[in-house]
């Protein structure tokens, strides 16, 4: 579907046809709502989300929105993610079914507490050093 690098997730998300835009603007606005602090960005040329780290991306596929929380986020929520296909940081949300919102937000806000924590542990390993 893609034949220009975007430079900003608007441009990426305009690359799609409108329905999977539509996907694509819930599915945004779902991660903003969860985690408000986080920089949006670009990053292997999909929308990414950064606040302490790396926190989340998405991607549009011809036949599902591609998640990736990082396999601690996939781990998190094995039980929930049992009826999609998963890989080891990847998660695939069908285009043939609604979007399941409450899920990305559960594992967006797992991985903000996740990077927050981390961002905690790091800045102490530093200041007793």
């Amino acid at each position: 579907m893609m034949t220009t690098k975007p430079n900003t997730i608007d441009e990426y998300i305009a690359l799609f046809p409108a329905n999977v835009q539509t996907v694509l603007q819930q599915v945004r606005a779902t991660i903003r709502k969860a985690a408000p602090e986080a920089q949006e960005t670009i990053k292997y040329a999909m929308p990414t989300y950064v606040l302490n780290g790396n926190l989340v991306y998405f991607a549009a596929f011809q036949h599902h929105i591609g998640f990736y929380a990082t396999p601690t986020g996939n781990e998190a929520f094995k039980e929930d993610l049992s009826g999609y296909k998963t890989g080891k940081g990847s998660i695939q949300f069908p285009l043939s079914q609604p979007m399941p919102l409450d899920l990305i937000t559960k594992i967006v806000t797992f991985r903000v507490h996740q990077n927050q924590e981390w961002a905690m542990a790091k800045k102490k390993g530093k200041q007793s050093a």
